[in-house]
């Protein structure tokens, strides 16, 4: 994808990237700060969910609120509802809490993660990890960091040595078809890792921390600033058509990867239609 042409109205991608890693680094900081207080209430399921519901929230206020301080009159688009149309071409795609299973049980791999976007070209990412401590980046064009250091895909070439990270839907019907097309596909894999949050698998295939990642029913906040920092790093990202990535379907993984593996999960049905939704109970049931 070309970045957009230059122009005295587009900011530089940099300057966003900018505004977009202090407010991630500002929204992890207050993460991490109620994890203790999440984690206390996990064995209550309803406190513990709406302990991180009121994180989540404020994650995302304090990134709208810095953004709208900042930069008043681009859109923004957060997972948290944050829906503003803006009128320079700049929209920020904000996760604020990606992993809130991992964050509600106290397991690293929950992440912030911010995407700018000029025109509907994804310019500048960031994904926070603050347990991991790691800051990934990108601008389009300028490649991908881990704290500051330039990082690349995975050199891996042999499909049946490749670590392979995915992730679930949350709704029974399409887990058992996404656990159909996992018996179906292991056996061709070294192995298989369920990590918890969408930009921290897209980071780990830049970092070579995974070899290659896929998963279907993602929202834009999901993906959109890993997708640019793993192309950045050299892998390539699309849909199992061919397609762009969107969110029916983000497949990552270096070249020498991404066709076997694009063909491995097509031939496995990882594409086939969704089931329909489980049937509501009987009434009376339990």
């Amino acid at each position: 994808m070309s970045a957009p042409t230059p122009d005295t109205d587009h900011p530089d991608p940099a300057e966003l990237l900018a505004i977009a890693e202090r407010l991630a680094a500002e929204a992890a900081a207050l993460l991490v700060d109620g994890l203790g207080r999440a984690r206390a209430s996990v064995d209550t399921k309803s406190t513990g969910t709406d302990m991180v519901t009121e994180m989540d929230k404020a994650a995302e206020q304090l990134i709208v609120d810095g953004l709208v301080a900042a930069r008043p009159d681009d859109g923004v688009l957060g997972e948290e509802g944050t829906d503003r149309a803006g009128s320079t071409g700049v929209r920020w795609v904000v996760d604020p809490l990606d992993g809130t299973t991992n964050y509600l049980y106290g397991h690293a791999g929950f992440a912030v993660s911010i995407g700018v976007q000029i025109d509907g070209t994804t310019v500048a990412g960031v994904v926070d990890d603050p347990l991991h401590g790691d800051v990934f980046t990108a601008t389009l064009g300028g490649g991908a960091f881990r704290n500051g250091h330039p990082v690349v895909v995975s050199s891996e070439t042999d499909l049946s040595r490749a670590l392979v990270a995915t992730g679930f839907s949350y709704r029974p019907e399409r887990r058992e078809l996404q656990a159909t097309v996992l018996t179906k596909i292991l056996p061709r894999l070294r192995d298989i890792r369920r990590m918890g949050a969408a930009s921290v698998d897209l980071c780990s295939v830049a970092y070579g921390r995974a070899d290659a990642y896929y998963e279907r029913g993602l929202q834009p906040w999901d993906h959109v600033a890993g997708a640019l920092i793993a192309r950045e790093a050299g892998a390539i990202v699309g849909h199992i058509d061919g397609r762009p990535e969107d969110e029916d379907f983000i497949l990552a993984a270096p070249p020498a990867l991404y066709e076997p593996l694009r063909a491995l999960l097509s031939a496995a049905g990882a594409a086939d239609p969704w089931p329909a939704p489980d049937e509501p109970p009987a009434a009376g049931s339990r």
